[in-house]
């Protein structure tokens, strides 16, 4: 039976349930108002009748004071009666008018002078009478005066105010699941035509276009439908960028095997053609041997150090590169000095100026892979400027980092160029010889370096400027 219910309640639609919900919920509200609002008027009542009893019971005490006993005739339905109370007796005085069955007006009076306190209010069942409200109080020692009154008339308010809630609450209930199911279903019409514009997404053809045509319109529907449709179709530019993406990405790793494929295949057929020679030249004289050896020598040292870069960059791609994990503490700026000389020897037609602080630059990195990439920026300088050009490399520490600026004076960098700069084989000039503008991986091995240190590389380019900054945290 469970079972059958909650299958035929997830077979509902959306706004059935949240009417339902929201009868249940209001039902409980109800309850817990009904509840708490009779509860406070029957309190309010007994006190109401508490009140009432006191106010009798002032005359009544100077009646027995002065008399020894009660004058006149109680409210209608209302017992009154005074007491003599000693070694835990209680023993009426009389006249008094009393119901047959007075035990517990006996028991109020004897538990008023076992407290020692000035009054006492209790309920309780008289037989044959019903339900009374007593109260006790001391008129003087040993002298108790009783007061019973009966709470018939509270009991018949309290069910009549009982029965007006449940049948007002009932009313209230049907009409707010009525009405709130029809405001429900107006309101989430939003959803089915965010649901209709979904449905068209999956008959679209991704083959033809990368593109979503689809987006969910603006309607009625209140500001959380708004925020709805807002992520809706936020969500569908994010799938229109990830599609750009992927379709770039795809486009990127056909150039990248392209390139690649044509940057190995050029040393590989000099190396063919090298061994060939070799070969023809074998009985040759030893000068022109010697000669063809150190060309194959060269084309296959070039082609390890393009391998190399490529396994570098793969490893780090997917953090596996061996140089991050070997950290230790070093000197920046001694780096800095060591790459400045060995650039000054291997380029003595470029004048390098070096800016480094009083203090050593001190941080954790490894040592070849920084230097690797400070090689790196100052060989790429050297190749795409020509001869005369001044670089110039600074070292400083600025926002708890460290900061090494490389900049030359060269034709700077065109503005078309500056965000593929770091792309792997790229080349700002196409028609540049590989022997002197090398394979296009410099840039990227030294940006990927750098983040996998936690650092960052900048590029800063104009005519007659061109600044490469780079920051490692400290």
């Amino acid at each position: 039976m469970i079972r059958r219910f909650r299958e035929t309640y997830r077979r509902m639609r959306l706004g059935t349930r949240l009417a339902l919900g929201l009868g249940v919920l209001s039902l409980v509200a109800f309850a817990v108002v009904g509840t708490a609002l009779s509860a406070y008027m029957r309190d309010y009542l007994e006190n109401q009748l508490g009140d009432q009893m006191k106010l009798v019971q002032v005359t009544q005490t100077e009646d027995v004071k002065a008399e020894g006993n009660i004058r006149g005739e109680p409210y209608w339905g209302w017992y009154t009666a005074s007491y003599q109370v000693s070694d835990g007796t209680a023993e009426i005085r009389r006249p008094a008018d009393v119901p047959a069955d007075d035990d517990e007006l006996v028991d109020a009076a004897r538990a008023l002078a076992d407290s020692g306190t000035e009054d006492l209010v209790r309920t309780a069942h008289i037989d044959g009478e019903g339900t009374y409200r007593l109260r006790a109080c001391a008129v003087e020692p040993g002298v108790v005066l009783v007061t019973a009154a009966p709470m018939k008339d509270i009991d018949n308010t309290m069910r009549q105010l009982v029965t007006v809630q449940v049948v007002a609450f009932t009313f209230a209930l049907l009409a707010l699941v009525v009405i709130g199911r029809a405001v429900l279903r107006r309101g989430l019409k939003p959803l089915s035509d965010m649901a209709h514009t979904a449905r068209g997404i999956t008959s679209h053809d991704f083959t033809e276009s990368a593109r979503l045509p689809v987006r969910a319109d603006r309607g009625n529907g209140g500001p959380e439908v708004e925020e709805l449709r807002t992520a809706f179709n936020t969500m569908l530019e994010h799938i229109d960028n990830s599609l750009a993406v992927r379709t770039e990405a795809e486009q990127r790793l056909r150039r990248f095997v392209a390139d690649a494929s044509h940057e190995l295949r050029t040393p590989l057929m000099s190396v063919r053609g090298y061994a060939d020679l070799f070969q023809y030249a074998a009985a040759n004289e030893p000068a022109e041997r010697d000669r063809h050896l150190a060309r194959l020598r060269a084309e296959a040292a070039r082609m390890g150090v393009l391998l190399d870069d490529l396994l570098l960059l793969a490893r780090l791609d997917s953090a596996e590169a061996e140089a991050p994990p070997r950290l230790a503490d070093a000197d920046l700026a001694e780096l800095a000095r060591e790459a400045a000389d060995a650039f000054r020897a291997g380029h003595p037609g470029h004048e390098l100026t070096l800016t480094i602080g009083p203090g050593p630059v001190r941080l954790r990195l490894d040592t070849l892979r920084i230097r690797q990439v400070l090689d790196n920026l100052l060989t790429n300088a050297a190749v795409h400027t020509p001869a005369g050009t001044r670089v110039s490399v600074d070292v400083s520490v600025a926002e708890g980092a460290a900061v090494v600026r490389i900049a030359d004076t060269g034709p700077g960098i065109p503005a078309a160029d500056r965000e593929r700069v770091f792309d792997r084989f790229y080349r700002v000039d196409k028609a540049r010889s590989r022997d002197r503008g090398g394979s296009g991986l410099g840039l990227a091995v030294a940006r990927s370096l750098v983040r996998a240190h936690g650092g960052t590389v900048e590029l800063a380019s104009r005519p007659g400027e061109t600044v490469f900054t780079i920051r490692l945290p400290l």
